[in-house]
């Protein structure tokens, strides 16, 4: 079939409409985070920590010299509210990339049905599943902390330091829960650990004696639980109450000062966990610590703000590197801001930033969290804190790099 010129034209006067509009539209950036259900005490400390990168950015000039905006979506840590969140970011609020989903059973899905198909860049800043490096997701899939392949080696060197030779886990049903669990045996047993029982738990129950009756079998030390802190609390309660575990390790989704609340601190001393962690004596660190302070009060001991913070920083970066709103151009430049070679510039240096783009110079960003370089697959690097209970207080007890067993 022939086409007409006119309508030849008319297409290309739409094409050029749209590229235009990309380059000139103010940009908006959707956070997507759990504002309810299990992991909503992680969700408004994270959107506070893009809402400080936001005003600092402004403060500098904004992106392209407009403001940047926040459009936000509440996840309800579920897969379809999740994504239904998501395709209203991109298709109502008109969003030139994301930052989330937090958790990896909702960044999943929101990648394969929102991200790829609508060529949206999503950074996550706490989606630590292994599954995401693989994912088949048209590289618009990108993430600010380690995958749980490093944090499973980090877990099991602090249950081995903690003397523990047996050990039984139970875990979350979902894409976090079963990599950490698998991640974690392997490393464990390579270091001649035992892992007596491994059980998964459904989010939303009143009770979880049956999976606790499970878990006690082989005689294991101590429980490695892997869960959220609203039915996480649920299982250590009936775990004390039944008497069938003393002894408690931990991962990031149980940093949450709720636990001594709801359970008393007496039940919680000495237990230990891991949190993909940056240390904390980094420039960009200190900014970020010192300018949440100041716009918010006290840091939370929780994790995943520093790495929230950066998503953002860097989704702004690579529109300004681009020169463009576009989603693929944003992607396209997310690698050129993020990596060496280039001039490091920090948290709170976005104008510094821009200046140095506008004079052809490259820049790597090296973010409050560390070093946030993406590999091919969109993962970073990353460092791992061991923290405890002492006292009813959370207490990170070290920051370190874990060695990979051989």
């Amino acid at each position: 079939m022939t086409v007409k010129k006119p309508l030849v034209a008319a297409v290309s006067a739409l094409a050029l409409t749209s590229s235009l509009s990309a380059l000139a539209a103010p940009m908006k950036i959707g956070v997507l985070v759990p504002l309810t259900g299990d992991l909503q005490s992680y969700g408004e400390p994270a959107l506070k920590a893009t809402q400080l990168a936001a005003k600092e950015i402004n403060a500098a000039g904004g992106v392209m010299g407009e403001d940047v905006q926040i459009a936000s979506g509440d996840t309800q840590t579920s897969p379809q509210p999740g994504v239904s969140a998501a395709q209203k970011l991109v298709n109502v609020e008109g969003v030139s990339g994301i930052m989330g989903a937090l958790s990896s059973g909702v960044t999943i899905p929101v990648a394969q049905s929102v991200s790829k198909p609508g060529k949206i860049p999503q950074i996550s800043s706490a989606s630590t599943s292994p599954v995401i490096t693989s994912l088949d997701d048209g590289d618009f899939l990108f993430r600010t902390v380690p995958s749980d392949a490093f944090q499973g080696v980090a877990l099991s060197q602090i249950t081995a330091d903690k003397g523990y030779k047996t050990v039984s886990i139970i875990y979350i049903n979902n894409d976090y829960g079963k990599g950490l669990a698998e991640a974690f045996t392997t490393a464990f047993e390579k270091q001649g650990g035992k892992v007596a029982s491994t059980v998964a738990y459904e989010k939303g129950q009143p009770a979880y004696r049956g999976e606790l009756q499970q878990a006690d079998k082989g005689d294991p030390e101590a429980l490695v639980l892997i869960g959220y802190p609203e039915n996480g609390q649920t299982i250590l309660r009936q775990a004390l109450e039944g008497g069938y575990f003393r002894n408690f390790v931990f991962t990031d989704g149980m940093k949450a000062p709720e636990l001594v609340e709801n359970l008393g601190a007496e039940y919680l001393n000495g237990s230990v966990g891991t949190v993909p962690q940056a240390r904390d004596d980094s420039p960009g660190a200190q900014h970020f610590s010192t300018a949440y302070e100041e716009a918010y009060g006290a840091v939370p001991p929780k994790p995943y703000l520093d790495t929230a913070y950066d998503a953002f920083y860097l989704m702004a970066l690579a529109a300004e590197a681009a020169g463009s709103t576009d989603g693929v151009a944003i992607r396209d430049h997310l690698r050129e801001v993020a990596n060496p070679p280039g001039e490091q510039v920090g948290p709170g240096e976005f104008e510094k930033a821009v200046k140095l783009l506008k004079a052809g110079k490259d820049i790597d960003y090296e973010g409050a969290s560390g070093s946030v370089n993406f590999d091919e697959n969109g993962d970073v690097p990353g460092t791992f804190g061991e923290w405890t209970f002492e006292d009813g207080k959370i207490v990170t007890k070290r920051i370190f790099e874990p060695t990979m067993p051989k």
